[in-house]
């Protein structure tokens, strides 16, 4: 693999900066499109930034937006423990351009376990859910991209709230933004995500709640994707919320 850095454009949920990377950072920011995420990424260095975008300026400025990080290294499963989080800043209004998060393996050797809830954020504070105990048998987990298995419970049945049959479950795994998700396969045999928050049980089946009583004020009306409340464009496709 070619170690040469490249100048390339990585979106946030706030915006985007142009920063040289490497092969194998493009590979990490790439969810399965044309784009290329900062979230996956990290932490870069600032002088590898040129320049960066603000979507509540809607204006693009010279240099490196502020880096501001924290190592937290909170357990969120057992044998993974949340090791760095931190944000792009814009420097002229201060708004998030983008958020990551950094898991590591306290053992490297060892299984991943059970998945604890990740703490929310302020701004997206999710509605009160009954937290399900898995034990089934558990994934092998190296550093997290989009959606990085924490627990498999694959095979069950993923019905709404008017007891439809979706899908079933896949895995959970986390998304773009570090959040816990639960993906699954459709009943047209495609991919989706559920957003850990819309599950109110799980059971023999996972019941999902309704979706009215859950407030997504940042979901994308193009593609469904939960932004954060606030943003602008969508982190998934880019559509202008």
């Amino acid at each position: 693999m070619s170690s040469e850095l490249r100048l390339k454009k990585l979106r946030g949920s706030g915006g985007y900066v142009m920063a040289t990377v490497s092969d194998e950072q493009q590979m990490k920011g790439n969810l399965g499109g044309p784009d290329l995420f900062l979230a996956p990424i990290g932490r870069l260095e600032a002088e590898r930034i040129t320049k960066h975008f603000c979507n509540t300026c809607e204006k693009e400025f010279e240099g490196s937006p502020k880096i501001e990080f924290e190592n937290p290294n909170e357990e969120v499963a057992e044998n993974l423990i949340l090791y760095e989080k931190g944000q792009y800043i814009c420097n002229s209004c201060n708004a998030s351009i983008a958020e990551y998060r950094e898991f590591r393996k306290q053992d490297e050797a060892g299984d991943v376990g059970v998945a604890k809830p990740l703490e929310p954020s302020v701004e997206n504070t999710p509605q009160q859910v009954v937290e399900p105990t898995v034990q089934t048998p558990q994934e092998t987990v190296t550093q997290p991209g989009p959606t990085t298995s924490v627990s498999s419970i694959e095979g069950r049945g993923v019905y709404d709230e008017n007891a439809n049959k979706i899908g079933t479950a896949k895995q959970v795994g986390i998304d773009s933004t570090q959040s816990m998700v639960l993906v699954i396969t459709k009943n047209d045999g495609s991919e989706g995500s559920i957003p850990w928050s819309n599950i109110k049980k799980v059971g023999e089946v996972i019941l999902l709640g309704n979706p009215e009583e859950i407030s997504q004020p940042g979901k994308c009306s193009n593609c469904g994707f939960g932004n954060k409340e606030g943003s602008k464009f969508c982190e998934e496709c880019g559509t202008k919320i």
